[in-house]
């Protein structure tokens, strides 16, 4: 699946980070992925991201269109070629556009689920939360913060930027497949949110996630970035 680049406006992005025991992740990972180990922990997550503006690069912004999104991610390496490639592994994207439900998978990489989205956001506190076509529920209370979580795993914002910069390449199950993605945003700068709570029906299956075996680190805010999604060649699946 070959896309034209695809142009538009980040208009918010909130990346909500979990640390998790590498063995459990594992077991949702399809071969050639393996969990992107740091300081001993997996790092898997929620991206909710308001888009604004999509179309081809080049058309005018008026032909664009805007949607909440959410998107279920894996930080994971693979070998490519001999080289250890690294990026995430996003097995379920959701989305409020009935076009992008339609077309995922097709079009554009990975099944979309249509989402009802509910978002509140003034006085930079942010309140999200969605419930999708199969069930799946996710919500956040947030608010702008000058320091990242005092328990975070990264310790500073300067690690956990890094480590989410080097992490812009996306892969989404497309059959026997994977679709790629690439993120290059024009300016990279990302800001500390305090959360007040979280939930997410994915995370929080025991079935997948044995209790102690995943928790909350931290939640980034990414605000009015303009960016390129950029099509990348399919990877097979190993078995």
């Amino acid at each position: 699946m070959r896309i034209p680049t695809i142009h538009g406006i980040i208009e918010r992005r909130i990346l909500v980070n979990y640390v998790a025991e590498p063995e459990f992740v594992e077991k949702i990972l399809p071969k050639p992925f393996r969990p992107k180990i740091y300081k001993g922990k997996a790092i898997v997550g929620i991206c909710l991201i308001r888009l604004k503006n999509i179309k081809p690069k080049g058309l005018p912004n008026f032909i664009g269109v805007n949607s909440e999104n959410g998107a279920h991610r894996i930080a994971v390496e693979w070998d490519e070629n001999g080289k250890t490639k690294e990026g995430v592994y996003i097995p379920r994207r959701d989305t409020s556009l009935k076009l992008n439900a339609l077309v995922g998978g097709k079009i554009f990489p990975g099944k979309h689920y249509l989402a009802n989205f509910n978002v509140k956001e003034q006085n930079n506190h942010f309140h999200i939360d969605f419930v999708s076509s199969d069930h799946t529920i996710i919500e956040i209370d947030a608010k702008l913060n000058h320091k990242l979580n005092d328990n975070s795993i990264f310790e500073t914002i300067e690690n956990v930027s890094a480590f989410f910069e080097n992490g812009s390449v996306g892969y989404s199950p497309n059959g026997k497949n994977f679709d790629g993605l690439k993120l290059e945003t024009y300016k990279w700068e990302v800001k500390p949110l305090e959360v007040a709570n979280v939930k997410s029906s994915f995370f929080e299956n025991k079935d997948i996630f044995p209790t102690g075996s995943i928790q909350f680190d931290n939640a980034l805010l990414m605000e009015n970035i303009e960016h390129e999604w950029k099509s990348l060649k399919t990877i097979n699946q190993c078995f």
